[in-house]
Parts: structure tokens; sequence; C-alpha cells
């Protein structure tokens, strides 16, 4: 019994054994079977039709970087090219980015079996061919960032079994095509943005069911805005002439998470029902004509990532709620900026825990920043400027340890800068001018080493310059004008590597001008910088907020290259190295005690537009190498002690009043008789209260004396009349 169960136990095994190995087998021939599918779909033939068609395509388009190097007959060795494993029909082609020019050729429609046709961030032009119809079983048709104009043509309608459609970044300026929402009853996303389609959207648009993203920004498109009848995720028309009210979308209430309808004429309030859509986690209604106070309803779920109301006409409170719950909030940016807000700083806002980026500027704000600003510990930028607020800068700033830009100009701030400020290394740009903040710049500001902008003028801050300003290695702006500094001028202040403006103007400072190095400046010292105007800069923060990252501020610094000394007390003379800038645009000297010539090495200023060395005590004559500065529109010399001639041809002419004020100048004029127009320079108070301090006391005895002298001659006079003796005495002859 035992030996027979043993010989079956025996054989079981055999069987098992011999049943496992067929099947390895069996394994090892289905792999072998896709490794050849897969071997054979890399060796398969282009069709030969195909394959003429693309050739042609390549013959009749520029390919600079040769990127299409199209040999063989494996569609594995044409690039951007997928086919068909059975039949070697091009299904695919991708030639994104390839850097192509020219025109499309009709060619390119035998690719009949086509699926995705994807030509975009090219220089292609001219139109669409028509015969594109002929791609019956396109899903994606992507042409867009190219130069494509003219009409779409109506023979696209055919592309039914279209899912995804891109014109945008083109030149197309007709109308939207009528039939734009009624071709394909499978398009999910259209992209028409950044071209110059004018009209109104279709009707049929407002109903495609099957519609999930829509982008027509950046046309002339008009009318009333729409409501949409459809499911959308993403609605952009920005950046068009839409007009009247703003519409629920109450068909989206549970997909739409972006919606900017910013940089057009919509009017009336926000609509509370705006913050009913629960999904939404973009809103942008910026640069619009909307109006009236936010409704205390006006709360958003917590999904919200960026809300823009900015350049708008709403007044009232700012919102105490924004979101459902604080605790959970996934705000990055609010930007309420622009508008007619008026009272406080809510207390909510600074419960915003993720918020990296705060813009409240150019209000009518009122009351203190909240003390408990330091709670944003996200915070990078934050913009209060241009408000009425009061009170100090709340040293709980210190709590935001990632904060970029400060911007507090414009508004009644008082008190000291407050030296534990240094903790915020990272900040780059810190704007707290035009207030009225006191005291000196504390040295412990030496660790914010980042700076790049400060601008800390119109102030009433004293004392001399410290050396905590020269750990500022990445200046680029630095003003302190129009306060109480003094003392003298350290030679470092000309050597920060990427300085472009420094304005002292409107201190005390005096002493000479150091004679140190000045083309330490990659910019004072480089005359291709070509930026218009202003003296004061502009910062134009830009924000890029990508759904899901955080958020990164690129700034645009546009001001000219500038050095302002004007309105000190500097002495001395002008150092030769000054005006030895090839950078430098504009230079501005005035209302200071300068003595001595102008540098003879004027000539190297060719980027100059504005000089102004009026109001000194400048000698010798006019350079005759200022002529030569093509690019000055306006040049100042006035009130100093110029001597010699100024000749008429040398272009001086269209400087008017520039030599005014010089009693020794000759400034040629057609209309002279002798060619030269003398004018005796009319004494500054200010420069007369300088001399009358230097020989006050003989100024007083000479008038003295001279006043004593005219009373008694007048009295002898008027007392040898007889009429006069009468009237005074009251009697007669």
């Amino acid at each position: 019994m035992e030996t027979r169960w043993d010989i079956s136990e025996k054989a079981g095994r055999i069987f098992e054994s011999m049943f496992l190995l067929m099947f390895i087998l069996s394994i090892s021939t289905i792999s072998s079977s896709v490794a050849g599918a897969d071997n054979l779909l890399d060796e398969m033939t282009l069709n030969a039709q195909d394959k003429a068609s693309l050739l042609l395509f390549r013959s009749q388009v520029r390919d600079p970087n040769q990127r299409l190097l199209w040999v063989g007959s494996g569609c594995a060795n044409w690039t951007g090219v997928g086919c068909s494993r059975w039949n070697g029909r091009v299904l695919a082609l991708n030639l994104t980015g390839f850097n192509l020019s020219g025109q499309l050729h009709s060619s390119l429609c035998n690719l009949s079996s086509l699926e995705t046709l994807n030509l975009s961030r090219n220089n292609l032009s001219g139109s669409i061919p028509p015969c594109f119809s002929s791609f019956w079983n396109l899903k994606t048709l992507d042409l867009s960032y190219n130069m494509f104009s003219g009409v779409v043509p109506d023979t696209l309608m055919k592309l039914s079994r279209l899912t995804h459609l891109d014109f945008s970044h083109n030149m197309f300026d007709e109308m939207l095509p009528y039939w734009i929402g009624n071709f394909s009853l499978k398009l999910q996303k259209l992209e028409m943005g950044y071209n110059s389609f004018q009209g109104e959207i279709p009707e049929g648009l407002l109903h495609l069911k099957s519609l999930k993203f829509l982008d027509l920004s950046h046309n002339n498109l008009s009318g009333n805005l729409p409501d949409f009848r459809q499911s959308l995720e993403h609605l952009n028309l920005e950046s068009n002439s839409f007009s009247g009210t703003l519409q629920c979308l109450s068909s989206s209430i549970d997909s739409l998470s972006l919606l900017n309808l910013a940089k057009n004429s919509l009017e009336g309030g926000i609509p509370t029902c705006i913050s009913s859509l629960r999904t939404l986690a973009h809103l942008n209604l910026s640069s619009n004509q909307l109006s009236y106070e936010i409704s205390p309803r006006f709360v958003f779920s917590n999904r919200l990532i960026v809300l823009d109301l900015s350049y708008n006409q709403l007044s009232g409170y700012l919102p105490k709620k924004i979101l459902e719950s604080s605790e959970k909030s996934g705000l990055i940016v609010l930007d309420l900026s622009h508008n007619q807000f008026s009272g406080d700083i809510p207390l909510g806002f600074t419960e915003l825990k993720s918020l990296q980026a705060l813009f409240l500027s150019h209000n009518l704000l009122t009351g203190e920043i909240p003390s408990r600003i330091g709670n944003l510990t996200y915070l990078q930028v934050i913009d209060l400027s241009h408000n009425s607020l009061s009170g100090s800068i709340p040293l709980n700033f210190i709590g935001c340890f990632q904060l970029l830009a400060l911007i507090l100009n414009n508004n009644n701030l008082s008190g000291e800068i407050q030296p534990e400020l240094d903790a915020l290394d990272i900040l780059k740009i810190l704007d707290v001018s035009n207030n009225k903040i006191s005291g000196q710049i504390p040295l412990t500001l030496a660790g914010c080493k980042s700076l790049e902008v400060v601008d800390l003028s119109y102030n009433n801050l004293s004392g001399p310059l410290n050396d905590a300003l020269t750990k500022w290695s990445n200046l680029r702006y630095l003003s302190l004008a129009h306060n109480k500094f003094n003392g003298p001028l350290a030679s470092w202040i000309f050597m920060f590597e990427g300085i472009q403006t420094i304005d002292l103007s409107g201190n005390t400072f005096s002493g000479n001008i150091p004679d140190g190095i000045f083309n330490v400046s990659l910019h004072f010292n480089n005359g291709n910088f070509n930026i218009e105007k202003p003296k004061v800069p502009l910062l134009d923060s830009k924000l890029s907020v990508v759904m899901g990252d955080d958020l990164h501020l690129n700034y645009n610094l546009s001001s000219t290259v500038t050095i302002d000394l004007s309105e000190n007390m500097l002495h001395g003379q002008i150092p030769d190295g000054l005006f030895n800038l090839h950078g430098l645009e504009y230079l501005n000297l005035s209302h200071n005690f300068l003595n001595g010539q102008i540098p003879g090495n004027l000539q190297s200023m060719w980027s100059l537009k504005i000089l102004d060395l009026s109001h000194n005590s400048l000698s010798g004559q006019v350079p005759a190498n200022l002529s030569s500065l093509g690019n000055l529109t306006h040049l100042n010399l006035s009130f100093n002690y110029f001597s010699g001639i100024v000749n008429k041809t040398k272009g001086y002419w269209r400087f008017s009043g520039a030599f005014a004020g010089n009693p020794n100048l000759c400034v040629e004029t057609s209309g002279s008789g002798d060619g030269c127009q003398l004018k005796a320079r009319p004494v500054e108070p200010e420069r007369a209260f300088e001399e009358g301090k230097e020989n006050g006391p003989i100024s007083v005895w000479v008038f003295s004396v001279s006043a004593c002298v005219s009373f008694y001659i007048v009295g002898v006079v008027l007392f040898c009349s007889s009429r006069t003796r009468n009237f005074m005495f009251g009697t007669k002859d």
C-alpha cells in the first residue's frame, strides 16, 4: 500500500515538472513573439506614398538646424514621425520647436491617416492649406506659436473627430469661424489666444457639451460677456473688449478651476455666485471697470490659489474673510491693489498661512500695519504702497524670513528702521520712500546682503553714510534723496558692480566729490543701455504662478543710468573720472558749491542724455566737445561763472536757457548785432546767504554808516526848507 502511494506520488511530481517545463517554454515563445513584433515595428517600412509626401514637405520648408534628417525606410529613423505597426501609414507628425520656416505645402495633406499633427513653436507662415480637411481621422491639430495668417478655412469643418485644436500665438485677424462650436462633438480643448480675432463668440461654442478648455485670450473679441452652458474646467478670455456684467457660470459650478477675464471692459459689481464655483483655483478679474463693495458672502472654497481683483474701482472695506477656512487655506497670491478700498487691513489676512504675495497698494487704507504680519512665514512679496497707513514698520516682519520685496512707500509711516530687520537676509527690494521715517540707517542692515533696490528717499533720515551699505554687493538702485543725511561722501559709493542709479540729492552732504573708481559699474561704463526715462525707478513686479508650483517673483527695474548729487553742499572740483563714464545717461550736480572747470574728457560720455551743472561756481570756457554728445537732450549750465564765447554753429540753440546767469559768457544769437548776449548774473538768495556768513560783520558796518549819512543829509535838506519848517512847527511867515 505504501509502495503504491510512493509510485503515485513520484508520477505526480514528474507530471508537474513536465507541465512547468511546458509553461516556461510557452512563455518564452510568447516573449519572443512580442520582441519580434517590437523589432518589426522598429523595422516597419514607411508607406511609400507617405514617405514621398514627407520628403516633398521637407523640400518646401527651411530647416536651419538640420533636424529633418530623414533617411532609410524604417519609421524609427524618421525624427518626429510615428507610424502604424500594421501598414506603415503615418499616424503622428510632431515637429514642435524645430525652428522650421516657410509655407506649408499641400503635399502634407496626403498623410490621410494622421491622428496627430503638431507643428507648434516654429516660424511657419502663410495660410492653412484648405486640403487639411483630408485629415478625416485627425484628433489633435496644433499650429501654435507660428506666423500663420489669413482666414481659417471652412473646410476644417470636416474634422469631426478633433479633440484638441490650437491656433494660438499666430497672426489671424478675421472673425472667429462661425462653425467653430459645431464641427466636432468631441472637441475638448480649443486654444485661439494671442491672435487678432474679431467679433463675438459664436453661439455654438456656448453650448458645445464636450468642451472643457477654452482660451480666446489676447484677441479683439467684443460684445457682452456670454454665459457658457457647458461644464468648463478652464476659461481664459483675458485682454479682449468684452463688456457687460459678470455671469455666474452656474453650469461649471463643480468643474471650473481657472477663470481669467482680466483686461476687458466689464462693469457692475462682482456677484457672490462667483465664489460658489466650488473647484475654482485661479480667479483673475483685474483691469476691468468693476465697482461697488464686495459682499461679506463673497467667500471661496479652500481650493483657491490665486485671487486677483486689481485695477478696478472696487470700494468699501476689504473683505474680512476670503476663504471658508483660513487654517486649510491654499491661497498663494492675493492682489486687491489699484482700487478704492478703505479702512484697516483685516487681521484675517494674517491668518492666510500659505500666502506668498500680498498686493494692497494704491488704495485708501488707513490704520497701522497689523503686528501679526509675521505669521505669514511663506510671504515673499508685500506691497502696501500708496495708501494712508500710519504707525511704524512692524518688527514682526522678521517672521517673514522668505521675504524678497518689502514695498511700503507713499504712506504716513513714522518711527525708525529697526535694527532687527537684518534678519531679512534674502530681501531684494526695500522701498519705504515718501514716509516720515527718522533716525539713521542701522549698521545691522549690513546683514541684508541680497538687497538690489533700496529707496529711502523723502523721509527724515539723518546721519552720515555708514559702512552697512558696502555689504549690499548686489545693489542696482540706491536713493537716499531728500532726507537729512550729512557728512562727506565715501569713495565706495560709486563702486557697486551692478549699480544703475545713485540718487543722493536734497541732503546736506559736504566736502568734495571723492575722486575714486567710477567705472566699476557695468551700467555706468557700458553705452549699450538705451533705457528711456524716468529718473525714479519703475518696479515692474511680474508674478509667474503655475498651478501646484511655488510663486516666482520677476521684476524689471526700468530706470535711467543715473548719478544725482544735486542740492547738497559739495565743494571742490568735479573729478575727471566722473566724466569718463560711457554708459551714464543722467548726471545732475546742480545746486552745490562746485568750482573749477568742466573736465575735458566730456566726449567719452556718449550715452549722456541729461547734464545739469547749474547753480554752482564753475568757471572757464564751455567745452567745445560738448556739442559732440549726440544723445544729449537737456543741458543746463546756468548760474555759474563760465566765460568766453558759445558759438551758435555748435547747435547749442536747442538748449533754451542753458547758459543763463553767466555774466562773462558770450552767447551768439542770430538776432543780435554783435552775435553775443551778455547778461549779468542775478544774485541767488542761498548763495548771498552763504557769502553773508563769511563777511557778515563788514557788510553790517557798511550798511550802518551808509544809513547814518543818508539820514543826516535828508534831515538837513528838509530842515533848510521854509515850507517844511512851517508844516512841522505850524508857524506862518
